[in-house]
């Protein structure tokens, strides 16, 4: 018998307006035939608080000028296999959590679309009551709102002597769609690998890594061990519960082991795992020690470029 994964800290059950026991996807009001999570999957995945625990690095260590890219997702619906819509965009706390140490160490951050339109969260994952997140969300909201487009950034700032020490793609469902064939999103990844800089994503944002391929189809990441959401709670649990609305239109652990990485984790324990310069989770459950592993490799990358510059 499947036993539901633990919730980021606490369910929601202390929630007024949530009916926890109903495992009926709810019906998003701006789009005909559109559903959030169940009031039930929300009881069990989301939390008022994150597992946020202290900042990796102290405040200020870092002081120079090196950026992160992050990939956000400007789409909001995915067509399920019954014709559903499943209402998602960015995990608040795959995105925030993260950015929160990245910044917390002195980072800059750079927040880009493929279009340059707005960035979409799913809002209903938002946890109201913990600081680390809405702190991030306060000092990004309007780069959130008004994100450069992807295209000017290939353009113009992944030259020579670029800032930018590496790329963050969040997670969210929103990740699988148009990233993962993105010709931006391949220029940025094939970039990164080029120039040995670090990709950090966690649960759906791998879609991201197949964008990029050779002319002959292979995959830059072939070899490479990488964590995400696994296929088996999507394909089975999070639709039994109501989490999602159907069968989603493609699996992404599959496409992933398709295109030649291997796959880490099989469950949603909160793993992460950094293989070379790619750094990955599997949930949400991940953020918090994935954004502490990505502001210590990014204090090394940094170091490590400020040596060969030398």
């Amino acid at each position: 018998m499947w036993c539901l994964p633990h919730p980021i800290i606490k369910p929601l059950s202390g929630r007024s307006d949530m009916s926890t026991e109903n495992r009926n996807p709810t019906p998003d009001a701006a789009e005909k035939g559109a559903f959030f999570p169940s009031p039930y999957s929300l009881s069990q995945y989301t939390s008022d608080e994150t597992n946020f625990d202290g900042l990796a690095i102290e405040t200020g260590e870092y002081s120079g000028s090196g950026r992160v890219l992050v990939i956000a997702t400007e789409e909001r619906y995915m067509l399920m296999q019954n014709d559903t819509m499943f209402s998602t965009g960015n995990h608040p706390v795959e995105t925030l959590l993260p950015l929160h140490h990245v910044i917390g160490a002195g980072f800059k951050v750079t927040i880009a679309t493929r279009t340059g339109a707005p960035a979409k969260f799913e809002w209903w994952a938002f946890p109201r009551e913990d600081y680390a997140v809405n702190a991030t969300w306060e000092e990004l909201r309007e780069q959130f709102r008004s994100p450069a487009s992807l295209a000017d950034v290939v353009a113009g700032q992944l030259g020579p002597g670029s800032d930018y020490l590496g790329v963050f793609i969040p997670g969210g469902h929103g990740a699988m769609l148009k990233l993962n064939d993105s010709p931006e999103v391949a220029s940025v990844i094939d970039w990164a690998q080029e120039n040995d800089k670090l990709v950090i994503t966690l649960c759906h944002g791998p879609a991201a890594l197949l964008a990029s391929s050779s002319s002959d189809g292979a995959s830059p990441f072939t070899g490479y061990r990488v964590c995400a959401f696994p296929d088996s709670l999507d394909q089975g649990a999070n639709v039994d519960i109501g989490y999602l609305p159907g069968q989603m239109p493609w699996a992404l652990g599959e496409a992933l082991t398709k295109a030649g990485l291997e796959l880490a984790n099989d469950d949603m324990t909160g793993a992460t795992a950094r293989d070379r310069n790619l750094l990955s989770g599997d949930s949400p459950l991940a953020a918090n020690d994935l954004g502490k592993m990505a502001a210590r490799a990014l204090i090394e990358q940094a170091t490590n470029e400020d040596t060969s510059d030398a």
